[in-house]
């Protein structure tokens, strides 16, 4: 078997087509026959076809080839009859595209297919009669059917042969499409009476090897005298119709006479083509000539037709024409658009002039019916280029983005140049594959959230958002707290954020008197790959809540030592007595203070100022105010609810300070001082009665021992000698003390009880004093230096 193959390469730049190779090959090979090594042909690796997905795109030729990607060849798939694919056309060829993907492209091969002789000339009839006249002229010409071969070429019908050849020969005329007309002439007069009837045998030989042949029986009746044969008025007849004609429409209508009367002269018309299909589309009128439709014509199909008419009289003489019919075409088919190749999705980060679908374009109309222009709908980001003929790419002219568009409808429209003009229309969808091309982006530039003071650690605090223009796993955000430190202190001790909510938690409970506010960075990140983020600042601010109360820093409240401010009886009206001056760590409205007297010795005497805290006198001292005036002053915050504090001042209406000496031991202590006196008391008695029992049984044993001993010292002869403690002298002495003890006694400011310190604060006329101190008082220091140096220790002397 020979097999040849013809490769023309054409580098072609447009579109996808990279080549052309062409393959040729006998009919009827069997199945699975090598047509030939398409790889190595068009220069591919096999493993290409493999990953390129390497399939035939055929319209009509599909089921004869297919391709081997593993061996990258191609095989015969199905048992090819040229005959029957191709009929009488030369040259026979199968057309088709091996379409390969990532990247896409694709290869028109063409496989064009020999013939063999395997069809023996074949006549449509095995039998033909004829009814001939004895007076049958010489020369006298009888048409015969012809044979018929599906070979072509060299196979196909090359002689006949007509035996015996007493009475007839045989005659070949050759006719401008190469067929023959095959007739049987008279060379001898019949003879009735001699030989009633004739058996002729017409064999048809073609040129193949082995040769084959056919054959047709021919009788032959021998009828009395009919001398004159129909006569055609033309031998060619000619004829158009347009296409798509109704049944029944008058093509032409041929004539012929004959020069008999009777019935020798009775015209009959017939159809004498055989094999093709003349007589499934065309009839004729046997008494008149008219030949008509009687089936569809189609022009895509055929575009002309040939019509060999028989005109016969009942004498059997005939004469035989030809009708030339040409088909006009009409424009009567659309452009049929086939998807060669083609993606359902395309990465948004498809490069330019990518290749998204191939598509074939075929109309069957010719002339300007077959011109077809395509065109696409526009503002999209793709155009349509034509590849070659009839042949076209869809391909990306612009950048996509599918945060912009995740999926266009592509309107691919054909049209014809035809009058009225055809199209059809076919629609792609075309996802757009996302990319991680974009960053989370905060819904604001930086965040600014507040939480009181003294929460609840876990409280959220407020909810941070991002969001990200890309799709699916690459939208995903995650939330991340930023390592940072706020006072040397990671700030993940303050705060937490969620990472799937972005919800920001207070991971301690804040104090507003510590921190008032702090910043961090929160990052969201995508889940692409790689990731993608983008960070917000974040400031939190403590609000204050009122938790502290007012804390009074003059006059000093200490335990023991009471604070006296010291009034002349000869201040005037709003003398200024002291200041309470108080603080409050909270802040705004909840550190506002305001003063207010809530107790006193005497409320017409003296008033504080609710604002700056000052006490004053409201009226002229007189003699009969007392001594010692005790003022309890409320201090208040603003706050909701308010909180509040009190401090004591007590106040000594005298002119000097000897004055003043004389009251300190009457001043009262505040409620705390005398609890804590009662239980320190209480503890002593204890304490003291505790030591009193057991001196008192120390004080019983001793006597009982000097009682025993003194019994045995009465009954010895020993001398009585007198015994006298050191440092004590007898019962006749002055006392049990004889020797003056001296004590000094010095004292700081911090001394809990029984201390008394001079000092001044806010004003010179304070006095500081002890009133559990008892005994003559003398100053080692100048009242002025104790009042200029309020720290300064206070020595008293006492004596025993």
């Amino acid at each position: 078997m020979t097999r040849q193959a013809l490769l023309f390469i054409s580098l072609l730049f447009i579109g996808s087509v990279h080549g052309q190779i062409s393959y040729t090959i006998p009919e009827e090979m069997t199945k699975g026959s090598l047509v030939g090594n398409i790889a190595h042909d068009l220069g591919l690796q096999p493993k290409r076809l493999s990953s390129g997905k390497a399939r035939i795109y055929s319209r009509d030729n599909d089921e004869f080839i297919e391709l081997n990607r593993e061996r990258g060849v191609l095989l015969v798939k199905e048992r090819i009859d040229r005959e029957a694919l191709c009929r009488r056309t030369t040259p026979c060829a199968l057309h088709f595209q091996i379409i390969l993907e990532n990247p896409m492209e694709f290869y028109s091969v063409t496989v064009q297919i020999t013939d063999i002789n395997d069809n023996a000339p074949t006549f449509e009839k095995s039998e033909m009669k004829f009814k001939i006249s004895e007076s049958a002229t010489l020369g006298a010409i009888f048409v015969l059917k012809r044979a018929v071969d599906l070979d072509v070429g060299t196979n196909d019908l090359q002689r006949y042969e007509l035996k015996p050849t007493d009475n007839f020969a045989l005659k070949l005329q050759n006719k401008a499409d190469g067929n023959k007309i095959v007739e049987m002439v008279l060379q001898k007069p019949l003879d009735r009476e001699k030989e009633e009837q004739i058996s002729l045998v017409l064999t048809a030989v073609d040129g193949g090897e082995p040769q084959m042949s056919g054959t047709m029986l021919i009788v032959i009746t021998v009828l009395d005298a009919n001398d004159n044969a129909p006569v055609f008025t033309q031998p060619m007849y000619k004829a158009t119709v347009t296409e798509n004609s109704p049944k029944g429409t008058v093509v032409s209508t041929v004539k012929a006479s004959d020069a008999d009367q009777g019935s020798n002269g009775k015209i009959k018309y017939s159809i004498t083509n055989t094999l093709d299909d003349v007589l499934k589309v065309f009839e004729v009128n046997e008494d008149n000539g008219q030949v008509t439709l009687s089936g569809n014509m189609d022009f895509e199909e055929s575009r002309n037709y040939e019509i060999n008419l028989l005109a016969s009289d009942d004498g059997g003489l005939t004469a035989s024409c030809k009708l030339i019919i040409d088909v006009m075409d009409v424009n009567d088919n659309k452009p049929e658009i086939n998807i060669m190749s083609k993606s359902n999705v395309i990465s948004e980060d498809a490069k330019l002039n990518t290749v998204v679908t191939m598509i074939n374009i075929e109309d069957r109309d010719s002339g300007e019916n077959g011109n077809v222009k395509c065109f696409i709908n526009e503002n999209i980001p793709f155009t349509l280029k034509a590849s070659s003929d009839n042949f076209y790419s869809l391909v990306t002219d612009s950048d996509l983005d599918r945060e912009r568009s995740s999926e266009y409808n592509i309107t691919v429209s054909c049209s014809d140049e035809g009058v009225p003009s055809l199209s059809s229309s076919v629609t792609l969808t075309l996802q757009i594959s996302d990319v991680n091309d974009n960053a989370p982006v905060f819904e604001r530039s930086s965040y600014e959230a507040y939480i009181v003071e003294n929460n609840t650690p876990g409280l959220s605090i407020f909810t941070v958002k991002a969001r990200d223009a890309d799709w699916n796993q690459n939208a995903r955000v995650s939330y991340i707290l930023e390592d940072s430190s706020v006072n040397g202190v990671p700030v993940s001790s303050y705060v937490s954020v969620s990472a799937d909510s972005g919800v920001i938690h207070a991971v301690r409970s804040f104090d507003y008197e510590q921190i008032k506010d702090f910043h961090f960075r929160v990052r969201a990140q995508d889940g692409g790959s790689p990731p993608l983020s983008s960070n917000v600042s974040v400031k939190i601010v403590i609000q204050d809540q009122n938790d502290n109360p007012p804390q009074v820093l003059y006059p000093v409240q200490t335990g023991g030592s009471l604070v006296a401010e010291m009034v002349p009886r000869s201040a005037d009206v709003g003398y200024l007595v002291t200041k309470v001056v108080a603080v409050d760590v909270d802040s705004g409205q909840n550190a506002w203070l305001s003063y207010k007297l809530q107790k006193a010795t005497d409320r017409a005497l003296f008033e504080v100022g609710s604002q700056n805290g000052e006490i004053r006198s409201i009226r002229q001292v007189s003699d009969k105010d007392a001594v010692k005036q005790r003022l309890t002053v409320i201090v208040e915050d603003n706050g909701q609810p308010s909180r509040s504090a009190t401090v004591i001042v007590n106040v000594v209406v005298a002119d000097s300070f000897p004055e003043v000496l004389s009251e300190f031991t009457d001043f009262p202590h505040d409620k705390e001082y005398n609890d804590n006196l009662t239980f320190y008391l209480v503890l002593a008695l204890a304490v003291v009665s505790f030591l009193f029992i057991t001196s008192l049984v120390v004080i019983i044993s001793v006597k009982i021992y000097r009682w025993r001993q003194s019994r045995i010292l009465y009954h010895s002869s020993l001398p009585v000698i007198p015994y006298y403690p050191p440092r004590y002298s007898d019962t006749l002495g002055t006392g049990t003390l004889p020797h003056v003890y001296n004590y000094e006694v010095c004292r700081t400011t911090d001394s809990r009880k029984s201390d008394f310190k001079f000092g001044r604060a806010a004003s010179q006329n304070v006095l500081i004093m002890d009133p559990s101190s008892t005994g003559t008082m003398q100053r080692i220091q100048s009242d002025k230096s104790i009042l200029d140096e309020p720290d300064s220790p206070l020595e008293v002397r006492f004596s025993a």
